[in-house]
């Protein structure tokens, strides 16, 4: 097999059609890496691009679009209902074959040093990558956002970055690398305009305040359907399933009198995230990911 990494860099920016068009023509001229997915989000103010191929051939992409990101975004500008810090907030490497978790560490620190020399941008190592234990959850990197980080930068010594400048960049914020395990972006979607529930909702699943392990939740307002989401980050599906989530989510709706009316994947997942999903809600018997049509055909045309 190939050695292969995804990187799904966010950057701060999901309204302004002439930027999201920019990066994009910037990525779809490079041959040696395959866009998975491209998903400009204009409520978050916030474009998730998902990236595969070689791990060198990703890392020069991805520190290509930081640099583009940098130029064109101005984050005293930027208002959205997603937390960012920067303009290019985040940068994930995450292993797929042949290449290890300490391999993604190492391109984590490698492209954070050579971006923030190249920008003065300073950057923060989470998950893996983290240097300290407290830099782990990307949450705890990020709380504040960009305004808290700017007073707080060049004061506190707990916002000391692991490369770069002690001080804001004055228009790109800062930026998180790190490696990590694959992460889906798993959003429920709530029959009610009620900020409140949703937050109530996202506190009983989300770990930070005593729910599932590998879930991180927020709600959001998701103004132009007038309603809210209960917004997530499942850091480890084999061992928090997206249906014990759900299933959660939608007792707690009910708990409050409201109806889950959809949910949506952001980005790309694992198909056994979709077959434990399935086995569940059908109640299948030994069936398994061998099963699935297609992954027999793609294993025979390798």
């Amino acid at each position: 097999m190939a050695r292969l990494i995804e990187c799904v860099p966010n950057f701060s920016e999901g309204k302004n059609k002439q930027t999201i068009d920019t990066i994009h023509t910037l990525i779809m001229k490079h041959t040696d890496v395959t866009l998975l997915d491209f998903t400009p989000d204009a409520d978050h103010n916030r474009t998730d691009v998902t990236l595969i191929g070689p791990p060198e051939a990703v890392k020069a992409v991805v520190l290509e679009i930081a640099l583009k990101c940098v130029e064109l975004i101005d984050m005293n500008k930027h208002k959205g209902e997603h937390p960012r810090m920067g303009a290019i907030d985040v940068v994930p490497f995450i292993p797929i074959s042949e290449v290890d978790m300490a391999e993604c560490i190492q391109l984590a620190n490698e492209f954070a040093k050579e971006f923030s020399e190249k920008t003065n941008v300073p950057c923060y190592l989470y998950e893996e990558a983290a240097k300290r234990e407290n830099r782990r959850n990307l949450a705890d990197v990020r709380r504040g956002q960009y305004e808290g980080l700017k007073e707080e930068i060049g004061k506190n010594p707990d916002k000391i970055p692991d490369y770069g400048p002690n001080k804001i960049h004055p228009t790109a914020g800062a930026t998180a690398v790190g490696a990590r395990f694959f992460l889906i972006a798993f959003n429920v979607n709530l029959g009610t305009s009620n900020i409140t529930i949703a937050d109530e909702i996202a506190k009983a699943v989300r770990h930070s305040s005593g729910g599932f392990r590998y879930v991180k939740a927020k709600g959001f307002e998701i103004k132009e359907r007038g309603i809210v989401q209960v917004s997530m980050n499942l850091t480890n599906y084999q061992k928090t399933s997206m249906f014990r989530v759900f299933e959660t989510i939608k007792n707690e709706a009910e708990r409050h009198g409201v109806a889950v009316i959809g949910s949506e994947i952001i980005g790309l997942l694992p198909l056994e995230a979709l077959v434990d999903t399935t086995n569940h809600y059908l109640r299948l018997e030994q069936f398994t990911v061998n099963q699935v049509l297609e992954k027999r055909l793609l294993e025979i045309k390798k």
